[in-house]
């Protein structure tokens, strides 16, 4: 079987591993995206789920200063050793999310930091707008959830297209570099200061 770009940007994205690996894995796989991922669970990825209890006390800061020095990030990426911390993987790691948070502006590292009120508001007026429509009650639910998931996409680091590479997200780069390190890694904070703002 022939496999394709779509696959392979398709098993990307739900495992954050580069392109050679996700087509290694598809071929293994004949084609299988769910094949696939077990595969690439039994090499590793299982591990960075797993590792997410574990203890994150070293790690780096990493920053970015825009061109015309009118927006500035400092990040805060925890891992569980200095020598991972100290890595030029997890070095241009944070200084691409540094980036992204400069040009994306998200308000949250994860979805679990939004408040439940502020879901509820968006849910309420996501539902508002729909009330008129004459759609089904279950419609209407698949709606909001889809665009609930445009809100995360907005507002929440994680969930945000990398914008030096769209096939991938923060969250699934983060986990790709997680389960090759076989450590756990977290963003843990962020601050971005623009001029006037």
């Amino acid at each position: 079987m022939e496999i394709n770009a779509q696959l392979v940007k398709e098993l990307r994205e739900k495992t954050g591993y580069g392109p050679k690996v996700c087509l290694e894995a598809l071929k293994e796989s004949q084609g299988s995206v769910e094949k696939a991922i077990e595969i690439l669970r039994k090499r590793g990825e299982g591990k960075a789920a797993e590792m997410a209890s574990r203890p994150t006390n070293a790690g780096l800061i990493g920053s970015y200063l825009h061109f015309n020095n009118n927006v500035a990030v400092i990040v805060e990426v925890a891992t569980q050793t200095d020598s991972l911390a100290q890595t030029q993987e997890l070095k241009e790691f944070a200084t691409g999310v540094a980036m992204q948070i400069a040009f994306s502006n998200p308000k949250y590292v994860s979805r679990e930091e939004v408040p439940a009120e502020i879901l509820d508001k968006e849910k309420e007026i996501f539902r508002a707008t729909l009330v008129d429509s004459g759609k089904p009650a279950q419609v209407i639910e698949k709606i909001v959830i889809g665009r609930l998931d445009k809100y995360f996409e907005e507002h929440c680091l994680l969930d945000q297209k990398y914008i030096k590479d769209d096939k991938m997200t923060i969250g699934s780069w983060l986990t790709g570099l997680a389960s090759r390190a076989r450590e756990n890694i977290r963003i843990r904070r962020f601050s971005r200061m623009e001029v006037g703002k």
